[in-house]
């Protein structure tokens, strides 16, 4: 294996435990206020099982993902099929037979963008049309595969590619905005050197210009600006004397629901707060309150992306992979490939227009 293609298993492997890790670490505490994450668990500083009645979790043990991880690797499958493409068609495939796979369409595993837009492709409509209305973080929670084989220095292919695997359940220009942030922010994560001082920086100019590339796609929606919500998270961490700070000001200023104005925008300072670092993150999205699971989810990937897969503690990795049995070597490998013989760009032609 030659150093690139080392360094490139590594950012992907990296990328994708990082994901698997902020889901697992956040997914106790789950769409629970923060005051109530602060009073049942008083600081989560490892793998928890879900809390007993919890109306998503409940049964779930420590170190098991969510559907933010399950649809993260659902969308790396289409991807992989597709010899690196993103392909509308192939995606909402993927999307519907994960669901009827895993029974996701049962009590309250999924969104509600999700939910929607995959009765409606159950029933057989258009994937043109099922994605109109969706506006909240499910594009932006499973799209880190995006950024994995796009390059940073076309953005208008790299939105493409979000537009392309959003169609079927988030075609807003708000849930475009959002995915395009993270997927920017991920294949900055992959070019950086965790090293250099300005990395950090570098990556969250990323996001910001893929904020503002996704806002011109899709379905216009009254939203706030994803960018000019990320320059105010990043801004309230900056800001903030220590950690409890931060997260206070994140919650409560930046949000925490599971709008994609919320999600994105925090997580970007989220990544910000961990330094880059996956495992940190994980923490800080747990004991955010919210939606802890999608937000650790999302910045655990930048963060895997950005430090690589040694930045994860291999006891985690270990427990993740045992109680999960989910092929992420084998998805990675696949992406690393992709990326060691050139990435170029999406198939033409694969989009419709929105009218």
């Amino acid at each position: 294996m030659t150093t690139t293609e080392s360094n490139a298993l590594d950012k992907t492997l990296g990328c994708f435990y990082g994901v698997a890790l902020g889901d697992a670490m956040g997914m106790p505490g789950e769409l629970w206020p923060r005051a109530r994450v602060l009073e049942h668990f008083g600081r989560i500083d490892r793998f928890l099982p879900g809390p007993d009645g919890h109306f998503v979790v409940d049964g779930f043990v420590a170190g098991e993902v969510t559907d933010d991880t399950q649809q993260t690797l659902m969308l790396a499958e289409a991807i992989l099929e597709e010899d690196g493409d993103v392909v509308p068609e192939t995606v909402a495939r993927h999307l519907v037979a994960w669901a009827d796979r895993v029974g996701a369409s049962e009590g309250n595993f999924l969104g509600p963008s999700s939910a929607r837009a995959i009765d409606r492709l159950r029933q057989g409509e258009s994937l043109w049309e099922t994605g109109r209305a969706g506006e909240t973080n499910g594009a932006a929670m499973r799209i880190a595969p995006v950024g994995l084989v796009a390059r940073l220095d076309d953005l208008e292919d790299l939105v493409d590619r979000v537009e392309a695997s959003a169609a079927m359940s988030h075609r807003t220009d708000v849930a475009i905005s959002g995915a395009a942030a993270v997927a920017a922010a991920v294949a900055a994560g992959v070019d950086a050197d965790p090293e250099d001082p300005a990395a950090l920086d570098a990556v969250v100019a990323a996001a910001l210009d893929g904020a503002r590339a996704g806002a011109r796609r899709g379905y216009p929606v009254v939203a706030p600006s994803i960018a000019r919500r990320i320059e105010l998270a990043v801004s309230l961490v900056r800001a903030a004397r220590d950690d409890d700070e931060a997260l206070r000001d994140l919650y409560e200023v930046a949000g925490a629901s599971v709008a994609t104005t919320d999600t994105v925008p925090t997580a970007i300072g989220l990544f910000v707060l961990a330094g880059g670092n996956p495992h940190r993150s994980a923490l800080l999205a747990a004991n955010l309150g919210g939606d802890t699971d999608t937000i650790g989810a999302v910045v655990g990937g930048i963060c895997g992306a950005f430090s690589g897969v040694g930045a994860i503690p291999a006891e985690l990795r270990a427990t993740l992979d045992e109680v999960n049995g989910l092929p992420i070597p084998e998805i990675a490998a696949g992406f690393a490939a992709l990326r060691s013989r050139g990435l170029r760009r999406n198939r033409p032609g694969v989009l419709l227009p929105v009218s």
